[in-house]
Order: structure tokens, then sequence, then C-alpha cells
């Protein structure tokens, strides 16, 4: 569990990261226009230089390679060259996402529940299990892993100048390579959407739409000519919503029905949570944002004013969801939700707030366990709510 908890922790801090790449590439490759080298802002991985992007000396660079992560290792393997693309290190927000719509469908089985003898039918058990490990692979190396190579692709420009190292622009990998590599795990990802709405006998192709949706909030958050990355509040809400909400969905829709409005609106704003966590990796690329033309929250409000929305986005969003817990009758899990923004809420005084640039990292590392952990409880309180009651 401790393992599960730091990966996780490690995969959020990165997934929530911008940073600008892409190469002068002469690919004529249809179906996928091309764009001049522009700033970006690129979800998945710091900003901050690590010296070009050359291998660390400390001997992580081939575990770096297939987390896909910065100060890997050269690589001439072409399936982990592939799997470099895919970032691993980022699907794991997105299984944790699963996981928590799997608990808000209340309808989750266990293999054999040690805390109800009514749940332990081992069969119905092991089904359920196989259909969440789908939406895991579904949500991770699939779409995820879509968003990711479409981001490389579109960002090769930029990275020929700040990561050369990187697959596409080092040439380790053709931009025919690449181009097949985004068709296939995106066709791979609709269609293993769609064989859950079959497995699961959907009447409307709820993950199937879900995954459509996805793909394309995916391809024009890189891709122009609307880049939502080139937009602080666009392309950060855009990531909120990609890692919570999105597969949260997913995760529900499996095992359980979308059939209240609060199970739309809560991951809602949660995205809007999400956002804060994505301005937190902006401030110290102020400078380069600023001469790119980006217009990070950062760089349009100044640090002083972007570190005040980052803590009000994630405070005031989450107390507004533990007030919800409260107003349905859910009061311990409402006081047990509120005891976990204290915590975030100390972080933001004591490290946020004094200097968001050289905290941004200790902020994270300290405060993000809460908002995980408030995320599945929410999500385990609506799971066990009796709506009808």
């Amino acid at each position: 569990m401790k393992l599960l908890v730091t990966a996780t922790l490690i995969s959020l801090a990165t997934a929530f990261s911008p940073s600008a790449n892409v190469r002068n590439g002469q690919a004529s490759l249809a179906m996928l226009p091309k764009e001049k080298a522009t700033g970006a802002y690129f979800p998945f991985e710091s900003k901050t230089e690590l010296s070009a992007n050359k291998e660390v000396d400390d001997g992580s660079g081939g575990v770096r390679q297939l987390l896909g992560v910065r100060g890997a290792a050269q690589e001439t393997d072409i399936w982990k060259i592939r799997l470099q693309l895919t970032k691993p290190v980022t699907w794991i927000p997105l299984v944790w996402g699963v996981m928590c719509g799997a608990a808000c469908s209340g309808n989750y089985h266990w293999i054999w529940n040690p805390f109800d003898e009514n749940d332990r039918n081992v069969m119905l058990g092991l089904e359920d299990a196989a259909k969440g490990l789908t939406s895991m692979i579904l949500a991770g190396p699939f779409l995820t892993g879509y968003t990711q190579t479409i981001n490389d692709w579109y960002d090769r420009d930029i990275d020929a100048i700040n990561e050369p190292n990187r697959p596409i622009p080092s040439g380790a990998i053709s931009e025919g390579d690449v181009i097949a590599q985004i068709w296939v795990l995106l066709l791979g990802g609709l269609a293993l959407s769609y064989g859950l709405d079959v497995w699961c006998e959907h009447e409307f192709p709820i993950n199937l739409a879900l995954a459509i949706f996805g793909s394309f909030i995916s391809y024009i958050y890189s891709a122009p000519p609307l880049k939502l990355k080139q937009n602080g509040w666009a392309g950060n809400y855009a990531l909120g919503a990609s890692y919570i909400s999105l597969p949260w969905w997913c995760g529900q829709a499996v095992f359980g029905e979308l059939n209240r409005p609060v199970f739309w609106i809560l991951p809602v704003l949660y995205s809007i949570a999400g956002l804060g966590i994505a301005i937190v990796n902006d401030f110290k690329s102020i400078e380069g944002d600023r001469a790119m033309g980006l217009e990070s929250l950062p760089v349009a409000f100044g640090v002083d004013g972007a570190k005040y929305i980052c803590a009000g986005s994630l405070t005031i969003t989450q107390l507004g969801i533990a007030a919800y817990l409260a107003s349905i009758g859910e009061t311990p899990y409402a006081i047990g939700f509120f005891a976990l923004i204290f915590p975030q809420v100390y972080f933001q005084a004591t490290l946020l707030i004094p200097d968001p640039i050289q905290n941004d990292v200790k902020y994270q590392a300290s405060s993000q366990p809460f908002f995980i952990f408030g995320l599945l409880a929410t999500c385990i309180c609506l799971g066990h709510h009796d709506f009808a009651a």
C-alpha cells in the first residue's frame, strides 16, 4: 500500500507538470497537421532544466527511460522507445481515478471480502477484478499513452532545442512509427472502451462516448489551431478534467450508473481543484513561459496572484464538497473529509504562500496525499450513500 501511495504521488506531480517540446520535422504524414515551433503547456514533465535532458549519472537512467521521465538513458530497442513515448509514470493517476469511480458506484465486488460475509462470491469478484483491470488498461496504457505520444509529436520542434535526447527529435524512432503508434493507441482504446460497454451490457455506449470525448480533448490540448495548453485557464482545467473526471466516470460507468447529477458535478468540481495542482508546476517556468509568450497563470497574474488562485481553487472546492457531504447526512464522512483539508491549508500557509517557486516539490509531496485520499473518501461515501432514503 505504501508503494502504491508513493508511486501515485510521484506520478501526480509529474502528470500535472507542464513543459515545452518538438523539432523541425519534415514529415508530411497526412491526417496529423503540423505547426511551427511554439511554446507549450506540456502536462507531463517538469520544465526545470536537466542538462538538456542528458542521462542522469545516478544509475537510474534505464528506469527513467521506461517510465518516460527526464534524465533517461538512450535506448535503441524500438519497443522500449515506444513505451517511453507513452510515459508510464503518468498512468497511475488515471488508475487511481478508475479505482475511485468503482468505489463511487457502490457495486464493486471483492473476490472475498473479509469485512462483509455477503460479499464473498468468488466468481463475481473475479469478473469485477477483470473489468477493473481492463478499465485501468484503457485509461492508462491506451488513452493516456495516446495523449502522451501525440503531445510529443506536436511538441517535436521545441524538443529539438530543449530536450534533444527525447525519442522523436533524437531520431531514435521514425516519424512514421510515431504516427502508427498514435493511431494504434487511439483506435485500440476506442475498441476497448466499446468492448467494456458490451461486457457491461450498456444500452448506451457510455464508455465509448467518454473515450471519444477524452481523446478529442487530448487532441485539441496539443494540436493547432486550438492548442489549449497555450492558455493557462483552459490548459490547466483540461488537465484536471482528464486526470480526475474522465477516469472517475469510466470506473463508475463500468460498475454502476452515472444516473444522478452529483455524479457529474462532483468530478467537475474536483477538476477545478486539479487546476490548482497544475498551477504549482508553472511557477518555476515563469521566465521561460514569459519569453515564449505563454499565458500561464503565473505569467498572467504574477507569482503572488497565481499562488492565491492555486490555494483558493484547492481549498474552496474541497470545502464545498465537505459541505455537500454534510448536507446529505453523511456527517462522519464530512468531518473526516474536512480533517483532510486542514493539513493541506497548513502546507499552503507554510510552503506554497511563502515561496511557491522554491517549495513547489516539497509542497506537492506534503499536501497531495491528503488530497488523493480525500478524493477516495468522497467516492466511498457516495458509493455507500442511500440516495433513495
